[in-house]
């Protein structure tokens, strides 16, 4: 099942939503050069989170074979790599899924808390999916990248606020495809499901591949932490049906 788009309507210009997707847009095309040459390559190295760098399980000044020629170089605990592989991706395909799935659901998620807190729960989840990821693997010397933890966190505040919204969804079995209207807790549980099962048999396993335990992580942050971040009276007008006042969207929008 593929989510096209909800039928939950928006007050609110979801200005953060537009900057989050141009931003990794922009980083995909300058930093990591679209995928290609050393230029993604260091992009990887520098700016992914490498859990057994963060933990200091891979020793300083090891080399990490990402396969071909390319390598990292272990340089010592970056903290700061666990924000900023946020907004770094492994190919297109990577990029048009995340952005996809976070203009899906997260415009009605910055609808319901207003843009400056949304910023703040965008980043935290996906801090918190990065750190499932690295206790799921301490000394992985593979580099994590994708906004894909923090949209999980966006995914799991939607399942919390709009479990009864409908999303036009692609479902695809075999030679059957269809568009069909789905309430977003199943979509929502369903995409879960298979994170979960998917992260299970990746246990022990060597090598890159998706971060499982980094969408769980970032989907039970997301699910947890909505209700001290949601702003009542949006979501009270949202589920009622009610049209805000400009004066209205204007005090409430921001913070």
């Amino acid at each position: 099942m593929f989510p096209l788009r909800d039928e939950n309507p928006t007050e609110l210009t979801p200005y953060v939503t537009f900057v989050l997707i141009g931003v990794n847009v922009i980083v995909w095309l300058l930093v990591q050069g679209m995928g290609q040459g050393q230029l993604f390559i260091d992009s990887l190295c520098t700016y992914g989170s490498i859990p057994g760098e963060i933990t200091g399980q891979i020793p300083v000044g090891t080399g990490i074979d990402l396969g071909g020629s390319a390598t990292c170089e272990i340089g010592g605990p970056r903290w700061a790599t666990m924000l900023t592989s946020m907004f770094m991706h492994g190919g297109w395909m990577h990029l048009v899924g995340n952005m996809w799935f976070l203009w899906v659901f997260g415009n009605n998620i910055e609808d319901s808390m207003g843009h400056i807190r949304y910023v703040a729960f965008y980043l935290l989840t996906g801090i918190l999916a990065s750190t499932a990821h690295i206790l799921a693997g301490p000394g992985s010397g593979i580099p994590t990248v994708g906004a894909s933890g923090a949209i999980a966190g966006v995914m799991g505040a939607y399942l919390v606020l709009y479990p009864k919204v409908k999303i036009k969804t692609l479902l695809v079995l075999i030679i059957y495809i269809r568009i069909i209207p789905v309430a977003a807790w199943l979509m929502l549980i369903y995409w879960l499901v298979i994170q979960i099962v998917s992260g299970a048999g990746s246990i022990g396993v060597e090598g890159g591949g998706v971060a499982f335990w980094a969408h769980v992580g970032g989907f039970v942050a997301g699910a947890a932490l909505i209700k001290p971040f949601e702003r009542h009276a949006l979501v009270d007008a949202k589920r009622a049906g009610k049209t805000l006042s400009r004066e209205e969207v204007r005090d409430l929008g921001w913070f």
